[in-house]
């Protein structure tokens, strides 16, 4: 792949590569948005500026149901027809390409029954919730994969949810705190939000997993309140303070997160982008409801305007800089307090 260019530009270079050797043939489906932001590691924002990108040079179309495919003469149904569960060309990317999941993948695949451990059982939960999302994860689809019987998985883990706890620690473990931790408190704040969005954004099944009122007890998941609560220590604020800080951040991030898998379902069933799918909302039926300056004049002041920018990422950036803004104006008024206490007593 060319080195030059944006990120998009060299995606997309390589997958008209893989189009033009025939690596993905007419009708194979391309990779979705979400697989893209896990192969390359990139936003939501840019893989979709790919696919659209490759659709504009009428290399890619969408099929409803199917998803984006490999422009040619290949029906929907020849498309799933051709899509095994394990794909000869995404095991060459593994072995090309060291990493966790090509160790997790070999792994799943050697050996049989006598072979297999809790390890084994939750790296093949998290591929198969990372692939085709949560709604496709059971015990038996698990144990389908390692060709094993789906009771003696049991003997491992006893069930669905704790399964879905171990799969948190395991997403949570995967990419570790920075140490050592940030000396100024907003900072070491924005530290751990960044890296918790960077894990959602990883694994889009797993901020539906999530729970603020009844957390599951994953270790790897609860270090960073932790490191959180540590940061605003010694400035001031309570111990409940702390806590409620951490964890309304926390939230803030999970509960953005969630529409990383949503958005990729939503990409799949009907086989549009995000940006696609808004062309055809601002068609006649939006300019029927929302069109209206009497109702909605500060739509309609919008709409006149210059494009505003209401995707994830911003909308990640702009939460979390105002949820800081706020702790800091707390922390300043304690240090008011503090030097007031202190000027009365002298």
């Amino acid at each position: 792949m060319a080195e030059s260019g944006s990120p998009s530009e060299r995606i997309a270079a390589e997958l008209r590569r893989r189009i033009a050797v025939g690596e993905l043939a007419p009708g194979a489906r391309v990779p979705s948005t979400r697989r893209i932001t896990q192969e390359w590691g990139v936003a939501m924002a840019t893989a979709t500026k790919v696919l659209n990108r490759l659709r504009e040079e009428g290399l890619v179309r969408a099929v409803p149901g199917v998803g984006t495919v490999v422009a040619g003469k290949a029906a929907p149904e020849e498309v799933r027809a051709r899509e095994p569960r394990r794909e000869p060309a995404r095991e060459a990317r593994l072995v090309a390409e060291p990493t966790a999941e090509l160790t997790v993948a070999r792994r799943v695949r050697a050996g049989g029954e006598g072979e297999l451990t809790r390890e084994r059982i939750v790296a093949t939960a998290v591929r198969v919730a990372d692939e085709e999302g949560l709604a496709a994860l059971s015990m038996r689809r698990v144990a389908t994969d390692l060709g094993v019987a789906t009771m003696s998985l049991y003997r491992h883990v006893p069930g669905k949810d704790e399964l879905l706890r171990l799969m948190t620690d395991v997403a949570f473990g995967e990419q570790p705190l920075p140490e050592p931790p940030a000396e100024d408190w907003r900072e070491g704040l924005e530290t751990v939000a960044r890296l918790q969005w960077r894990i959602y954004r990883r694994h889009p099944w797993l901020a539906s997993t999530m729970s603020f009122t009844r957390p599951v007890l994953a270790p790897d998941a609860a270090v960073h309140t932790e490191r959180s609560m540590a940061a605003l220590a010694g400035r001031g604020l309570s111990g409940e303070e702390m806590a409620q800080a951490a964890v309304a951040l926390a939230a803030f991030v999970c509960g953005l997160a969630v529409h990383f898998e949503r958005e990729a379902q939503a990409e799949q069933d009907s086989g549009l982008s995000a940006e696609e799918w808004m062309d055809r909302v601002e068609g006649e039926e939006h300019a029927r409801l929302m069109a209206d300056p009497e109702r909605f004049p500060m739509f309609d002041a919008m709409n006149r305007g210059p494009e505003i920018d209401l995707g994830l990422e911003a909308l990640f950036e702009f939460g979390m800089a105002r949820m800081l803004d706020g702790v800091g104006l707390m922390i300043e008024r304690r240090g008011r307090g503090r030097r007031g206490q202190g000027t009365a007593n002298s």
